[in-house]
């Protein structure tokens, strides 16, 4: 397949309807708040999906049930999941009284240079975020962008001054923000309920391991050099588990999530995919939202249990169980007691600070949060910061970037949070979590 077939419409073509919109080709309602107010046409926000794996999945089924939103497009490097999504997009429009159109796109350069997208959702491996980011605001688009915000911490540095250099809104995607247990534990710590905060308990799971899978054929479905992309490392070769297969007659979705995560060489494993989440939640509860720790010192290291995170102010962080069930959460240990808080759960010491609740949370259910989402589309139309702004992807992106450089690195390693830079260590500081080379004709 050509990249000229990859779209309904030709270069020339869409320049040609920019003039009147590519939307203004369907009939667009108004919609409806859920405070019975109306929203007119003219203030939808129209936008484009790039990565449509099964994260995606999630996050179109949660900003569809956003009022005012229309989705006009899709890219992916993957054949027959742009189809599989056209064939969703354009199921809903029917539903809600829209002529079905769903534009697809095999390169992401020709989504964004449409005029009619506001915003782009974007859900690519983690080593595209950067890319499509900030081609993304240069091009006037607003961003929701999945966690962990970025591969290395130079991309994420470089995210934040493209946001904001093209005054741009990004949300990224750490839903937790935006859940009730979660925003009543950072609420509660903040007021200093519990005292001060001398330690922090932050299970999030292992770091990434190195790239151990067999090389298997490529289908003539995927563009793989596509997804690729910026990657340099001789040892990554194409294996279905980095980018899950399915089919569409009969329909058969992806038996599991991109196991790239989970490599060295494509990922940084549950450091980043749970701990852009629970570490997230406790940066936020602590105030350092724009800061860091200044130490990461390895598990194993000198007897070291848990992978120990250092703040200036004294508080230290380990990822260790936060009580004796498994299960990823964080707990607060403060002068005056203690408070957890988990997917679905949250208790503290003192019961009269907070009830205890708990409930059983079903698989998949945190990856649609339609608030998270509303907020976005919010922060979109009043052109103000949403719950999770760049900035705070940036430092919990670069917090999960330097724990794996100490545990590669087997020894501690030091961070100034104010100068972000790495002092006189320059082996962390040449680390390829901070910057890699990109392949050709890619660059930061």
């Amino acid at each position: 397949m050509t990249k000229k077939e990859t779209s309904e419409l030709s270069r020339r073509q869409f320049l040609g309807y920019s003039a009147l919109g590519l939307t203004g080709l369907t009939i667009l309602p108004s919609w409806t708040l859920t405070s019975g107010d109306r929203i007119a046409p003219s203030d939808r926000v129209v936008m484009g999906f790039i990565g449509l794996g099964n994260q995606d999945g999630s996050d179109f089924n949660s900003f569809s049930s956003c009022p005012g939103v229309q989705v006009v497009a899709g890219c992916d490097v993957e054949q027959l999941k742009r189809e599989r999504f056209k064939r969703k997009v354009e199921a809903w429009q029917i539903k809600q009284n829209v002529s079905p159109r769903c534009d697809l796109y095999e390169f992401y350069e020709d989504l964004l240079e449409r005029r009619d997208i506001d915003a782009v959702s974007i859900a690519t491996p983690d080593h595209w975020h950067a890319l499509t980011t900030i081609h993304a605001c240069k091009l006037g688009k607003d961003v929701y962008v999945q966690k962990p915000l970025a591969f290395t911490i130079r991309e994420g540095l470089e995210m934040v001054k493209a946001v904001r250099g093209n005054s741009r809104v990004l949300q990224i995607g750490s839903q937790q923000r935006s859940n009730k247990e979660f925003q009543q534990a950072i609420a509660l710590v903040r007021s200093g309920a519990i005292g001060h905060i001398e330690t922090i308990y932050a299970k999030v799971g292992d770091p990434p391991k190195p790239f151990d899978l067999p090389e298997q054929p490529i289908p003539a479905t995927l563009n793989w050099n596509k997804w690729m992309g910026p990657l340099t490392d001789p040892k990554i070769h194409y294996h279905p588990d980095l980018c899950p297969p399915i089919t569409l007659d009969p329909e058969q979705n992806e038996k599991l999530w991109g196991a790239w995560r989970w490599y060295r060489e494509t990922g940084n494993g549950f450091t980043a995919d749970w701990g852009a989440h629970m570490f997230d939640i406790a940066q936020a509860a602590i105030g350092m939202d724009s800061s860091g720790p200044c130490e990461f010192i390895p598990k194993g290291y000198q007897e070291t249990q848990y992978l120990t995170m250092k703040y200036l102010n004294g508080i230290v962080m380990t990822e260790q169980p936060f009580q004796d069930k498994p299960g990823n959460g964080i707990r607060f240990n403060g002068t005056k007691g203690w408070l957890k808080v988990a997917r679905g759960y949250i208790e503290c010491s003192d019961p009269s600070l907070i009830a205890k609740e708990e409930k059983k949370v079903g698989a998949g259910q945190y990856e649609v949060s339609s608030p998270h989402m509303q907020n976005f589309i919010d922060a979109v139309r009043s052109r103000k910061n949403p719950i999770a702004p760049v900035e705070v992807g940036c430092s919990t992106n670069t917090l999960c970037c330097l724990g794996n450089i100490a545990t590669e690195l087997q020894r501690p390693v030091k961070w100034d949070p104010a100068t972000l830079s790495f002092g006189d260590d320059q082996e962390a500081a040449n680390h390829r979590l901070y910057h890699y080379q990109y392949r050709r004709p890619y660059s930061l």
